[in-house]
């Protein structure tokens, strides 16, 4: 099991690993839903013993970028690979709540080999299920969701589905008021292999 532990900082990260975290995702503004954190934290963050995802976000708010933000993600899609980091975090909704495959797969071109997830962003189309397996066959190797609902424990109806049509060709990360607290809870009622919440540790 992969308890990927979401945080703001260094230090955060720092304390992430020493509760047992065995993934770090780095985001600056959490309280804005995540942006993409500086050039010095991820160049830092870098130093971890365990692997890192990088969001890339050029703002809080919705989903439906602009093409200026769009080259502004492409930017920190090159910097976090020139600094050798394992894996982004973005994802692209057009203005009427479906994904944005064109901007999406811009994206994409330009973050491989990198590692790449597809975030929350999937919680707000109408049927997330249906594009599981399309973003898989674009390169996406893992989709961050709560089933559509505030949390994973609310949305695991949904969160099942989802991983059923998953199977063997792209990961889940189920997210959502996951704590150490609920964790096993939540296991049992949703099995997967990767968990992920800013209490996760």
């Amino acid at each position: 099991m992969i308890l990927e532990a979401c945080v703001e900082s260094y230090s955060e990260a720092l304390i992430a690993i020493k509760n047992g975290a065995n993934r770090i995702e780095l985001c600056d503004n959490l309280s804005e839903g995540g942006t993409t954190p500086s050039y010095g934290s991820i160049k830092k963050i870098r130093e971890l013993a365990i692997p890192t995802f990088v969001m890339i976000k050029p703002r809080g708010g919705n989903f439906c970028y602009s093409k200026d933000e769009i080259e502004i993600m492409i930017e920190d899609i090159r910097i976090c690979k020139e600094l050798g980091v394992l894996g982004v975090v973005f994802g692209t909704l057009t203005e009427y709540n479906e994904i944005d495959y064109s901007s999406l797969q811009k994206l994409i071109n330009e973050a491989k080999p990198m590692s790449i997830t597809f975030h929350k962003a999937i919680d707000e189309i109408k049927n997330p299920e249906a594009e599981i397996l399309k973003l898989a066959q674009m390169g996406v190797d893992r989709i961050l969701t709560s089933g559509k609902k505030d949390t994973a424990i609310e949305g695991s109806e949904l969160l099942n589905k989802i991983i059923k049509t998953a199977e063997d060709k792209i990961k889940i990360v189920v997210a959502g008021g996951v704590t150490k607290y609920n964790l096993n809870k939540v296991s049992h009622l949703i099995p997967n292999m990767e968990y992920h919440g800013k209490k996760i540790v």
